[in-house]
């Protein structure tokens, strides 16, 4: 019965939100009071674990995700992000140009988002696909499969940020796993899509629309002329290497490198995700100082604090949900029927991978999807019976699987490229599917070989 009233709690969310057309996040909070309720945890107990569920993740990674659109807002409104794209796709070799061209994507959505970083690599895209002489699916395929591996596992976007709190480790392992497991997958997802490319699978016919590619685009944007390179890509670099700090120097520890048991207290206050994330908040501020002048600076900060409110109260949702499963036990009841006796780690990742499979696939929001099979999933984390990074990776790369019309990605990607559904399926569902298997690829090796 208990994972019966789970199964009618997760559809309940999916039809409030595919039929009833509710916002996400007033699904997952009425989903939330059916399980309390079926569960008989009590009217104000469930309405208890929702608020403190809804506070526990807001506390965790509120002001984290905050900082980080504000960076990412700064970054693209001072052409600063222009900047890093330009330069990187200027230096690249003749031969390496679309791999460069997927990297810079891969750079650009560690702050910012997949939509904002489509919309400013695009007409690069499509310039650099011209002076390569190949298809213009090569080079959407290259840019969202850099841009969605880096936002989907790589902090401080929302679901990477929020996995170390749901899932209980630390956010500098997130970070270190998301850059090496991301950009080992932007690499070979995008020679295996050159490579079905090769095979003729695309039909400008019918793939394309009739009007010219880079008409549907945005006219592009010069980079900034006062931000060099280097000064460009500050804010992104001061917030990584101070959330890695702690990481690192844990493990130097370890291995005997360094002396003493503890974290010194300077080095955890600077690893803080709030710390490192402000302070880059701060650098993008004064990155931004070159090209906008303080009531543009303002301007900018506020855009992008109301694009982060729904993402917030979406995650935020997301807890609320997953406080009430902790609260009923079901996560527990599910993980050990299915796997505590078996101690299947590869089973426990597999099951993370389908949950977020099954609502990416259903209601087309990747961060719904991944917070939520979190949730339900953040008790096989306490288990011993695999590492919750992999968990966290299984589920992240489950909310990416399938994207297609009920995603507003699809239609960004699709209608900038001037790409027809046909070929909206062959360049943004394929690249992120390839991306999705590969990171899922990863994570099962890794659950097996470092459970």
């Amino acid at each position: 019965m208990e994972v019966l009233h789970l199964a009618v709690a997760i559809g309940l969310v999916l039809g409030l939100i595919l039929y009833a057309k509710l916002n996400p996040a007033i699904g997952l909070v009425i989903g939330s009071l059916y399980l309390g309720l079926a569960m008989d945890l009590g009217l104000t107990s469930t309405v208890d674990a929702i608020g403190a569920g809804f506070g526990g993740i807001m506390a965790a990674i509120g002001l984290p995700i905050g900082f980080g659109v504000i960076i990412g807002q700064l970054m693209s409104d001072s052409r600063a992000a222009h900047r890093i794209a330009h330069s990187l796709v200027a230096a690249a070799p003749r031969g390496m140009g679309l791999y460069v061209l997927g990297l810079t994507g891969f750079l650009l959505s560690i702050p910012v988002f997949f939509d904002v970083t489509f919309v400013i690599l695009i007409p690069l895209g499509v310039a650099l696909a011209k002076t390569l002489g190949k298809p213009l699916p090569y080079a959407v395929g290259a840019l969202v499969i850099g841009a969605a591996t880096s936002h989907t596992i790589v902090p401080p976007t929302p679901n990477p940020l929020a996995a170390a709190s749901i899932l209980g480790f630390d956010i500098g392992l997130m970070t270190f796993a998301g850059l090496t497991v991301g950009l080992a997958t932007a690499l070979v997802v995008m020679k295996l899509y050159f490579t079905i490319l090769d095979l003729g699978i695309w039909n400008p016919a019918k793939d394309q629309q009739a009007v010219v590619a880079a008409e549907c685009g945005e006219p592009e944007q010069t980079p900034s002329q006062r931000i060099s390179l280097g000064l460009a890509l500050t804010p992104v670099a001061v917030l990584i290497v101070l959330i890695l700090s702690g990481t690192l120097y844990d493990y130097f520890q370890q291995i005997g490198v360094l002396g003493g048991e503890e974290l010194p207290p300077l080095v955890a206050f600077l690893s803080d995700r709030i710390v490192a994330l402000m302070a880059g908040a701060l650098m993008a501020y004064a990155v931004a100082s070159r090209e906008m002048d303080r009531h543009a600076r303002d301007e900018s900060a506020t855009r992008g604090l109301q694009t982060a409110g729904l993402v917030l109260l979406v995650t935020g949702a997301g807890g609320s949900l997953g406080k009430v499963i902790q609260e009923t036990q079901i996560g527990k009841m599910l993980v050990d029927s299915l796997f505590q006796d078996s101690q299947s780690a590869l089973g426990t990742v597999l099951l993370a991978y389908a949950l977020a499979a099954v609502f990416r696939i259903a209601q087309g929001s990747g961060t719904v999807a991944g917070i939520t099979a979190m949730t339900i999933m953040a008790g096989a984390a306490s288990t011993g019976v695999v590492d919750p990074l992999w968990i966290a990776l299984a589920a992240l790369s489950g909310g990416i699987s399938i994207g297609h019309v009920n995603d507003s990605g699809f239609w960004i990607t699709s209608q900038l490229a001037g790409f027809t559904v046909r070929g909206g399926f062959k360049t943004y569902t394929l690249g992120e599917a390839l991306v999705s298997l590969m990171i899922l690829a990863l994570a099962l090796v890794g659950a097996v070989l470092w459970p």
